[in-house]
């Protein structure tokens, strides 16, 4: 089981894992060993409560698909254990980032002096302008 949180968690076969040859730098390694690890999660289809599916459908990420699935590639080590544990936090992460509601913004008012302030600014340029006007 991968645990999300305290009470939140998932078994480890809800998860798809396709290794592939990495791009960039590693000489021979890069040709001959597929270190690149790509997680392929089914929302629809996990163990998760409602509540977390719901959000991470709705979330906007480049990781989400129309679909429903996350898919994240990492790349990032010449190891392909190390990089399956990078995708692994990178999804965790995603998850939890989902459970943590936004606190409702309060709009505020400006102060009298801010008022005033602004006025009396306004009025002083207004001045300044009349005073380039030409007069007949």
């Amino acid at each position: 089981m991968i645990r999300v949180s305290q009470r939140v968690e998932f078994a480890e076969h809800e998860i798809e894992w396709q290794f592939i040859r990495s791009s960039g730098a590693g000489g021979q390694n890069v040709n001959k060993v597929a270190t690149a690890a790509q997680l392929i999660f089914d929302i629809q289809a996990s163990s998760l409560p409602d509540f977390y599916k719901l959000r991470l459908l709705k979330k906007s990420d480049h990781r989400i698909t129309q679909s429903g699935k996350v898919i994240i590639k990492c790349q990032e080590t010449r190891s392909q254990a190390r990089n399956r544990e990078l995708a692994l936090e990178q999804l965790i992460e995603l998850i939890r980032s989902v459970a943590q509601v936004q606190k409702k913004r309060i709009p505020t008012k400006p102060s009298r002096s801010a008022k005033e302030k602004r006025l009396t600014s306004k009025k002083q340029q207004g001045q300044k302008k009349a005073l380039r006007k030409k007069e007949f």
